[in-house]
């Protein structure tokens, strides 16, 4: 017995004694620096577009080998942009439906994207060109979601960085011109551009006196019947959309009061607790103009500044039917939804208070 014990605590030493040992490192090489495609490009993103008009306005499967290629002007760094990539050539710009999250970290800012489109399908989405495969599901859209890693391998190639094209700076009539043209006709949709001197509010042709308004949709269940509609003035909600967070704080707070589903019942009692209960982000457009023409500023509430405040100076006096805020630059994408010009910014870094504009 006194062996069996003595040979058991030398064990145990000798086990104990190796974690005083140094540990086995090993330096593994730096991996190699991924060498840039080159691709020759056959077909320009206007080009592309034409395929959709050319078949009457429809979807289109394209079966040979139409390449495509543009510079990255998107990026989902900031979670305002969600499994869309957004390329541009010197025609235009068209978003590609590759279906990942955390897209920057593959396609840079001002990267070059190449695309071989032969299997991949140019549809639309509420008037918006996209770029992705059939959609095989019953949902009515024209594309889905590249989404596989050997279709994205085999059909989307990254080639060099360079600098991000400049913006173009859009005027109202340019915007006018575009809504009248439509997503496939004029190439400001999906582009970067700048539109400067844009103030909070708009005249649209929604039923509504307000003038200064948000949009958004607040979902307390499944039922369409229960959701709420805002859309008629701002609520008080002076953040560029809701977290789940600040949505429980606005309901705290009343915010919502009064407001009633679609199917008119009141935002009270069973239908608020549910609300309270089922809470997630949500998603809102603020309405700018830029001279006459609304732009809408959409915002998701998944965004990292979803809650971040809108500067009380831009927005000026919420019941006021004039635009009496100051006035602000942005930069982002310039997407269309439904016939309305809609706005999408990249980060918070592309607003800014317009030089001289009181």
């Amino acid at each position: 017995m006194k062996k069996i014990l003595s040979l058991c605590m030398l064990l145990t030493l000798a086990f104990s004694c190796r974690e005083w040992e140094p540990v086995l490192t090993l330096t593994y090489p730096e991996p190699g620096e991924r060498e840039p495609v080159m691709m020759e490009v056959n077909t320009t993103i206007a080009a592309l577009k034409q395929l959709y008009l050319d078949n009457g306005g429809k979807a289109v499967e394209i079966f040979s080998h139409v390449v495509i290629g543009g510079q990255v002007i998107s990026s989902d760094r900031s979670g305002n942009i969600y499994r869309d990539l957004y390329i541009q050539d010197e025609t235009g710009a068209i978003c590609v439906k590759v279906g990942k999250s955390a897209l920057y970290s593959d396609y840079k800012l001002g990267q070059w994207v190449y695309i071989d489109c032969c299997g991949l399908k140019i549809g639309s989405y509420n008037g918006m060109p996209q770029l992705g495969v059939e959609d095989e599901s019953d949902s009515g859209y024209d594309t889905a979601y590249i989404d596989a890693q050997y279709l994205i391998d085999t059909h989307i190639y990254r080639g060099r960085v360079a600098p991000l094209p400049d913006p173009r700076e859009l005027t109202a009539a340019e915007i006018t011109t575009a809504l009248a043209e439509g997503g496939f006709k004029n190439n400001v949709w999906g582009s970067l551009v700048t539109l400067k001197g844009v103030r909070y509010g708009a005249k649209t042709d929604y039923d509504t006196d307000s003038y200064k308004r948000i949009f958004a949709i607040l979902y307390p269940d499944d039922s369409s019947e229960n959701r709420v509609f805002l859309s008629d003035k701002t609520y008080g909600v002076t953040t560029w959309a809701m977290s789940k967070a600040k949505l429980l704080e606005n309901i705290a707070a009343g915010k919502f009061a009064g407001v009633t589903t679609s199917g008119g019942a009141p935002l009270e009692g069973e239908l608020l607790q549910a609300l309270i209960d089922n809470a997630a982000p949500v998603t809102m457009s603020q309405y700018f103009s830029l001279g006459t023409v609304p732009v809408q500023i959409r915002t998701s509430g998944y965004a990292k500044f979803a809650d971040a405040e809108i500067d009380p100076e831009v927005i000026g006096d919420p019941a006021s039917k004039t635009a009496d805020g100051r006035a602000i630059d942005v930069t982002g994408l310039m997407t269309l939804y439904n016939g309305a010009a809609q706005f999408t910014l990249i980060d918070l870094d592309g607003i800014s208070l317009s030089a001289g504009n009181n």
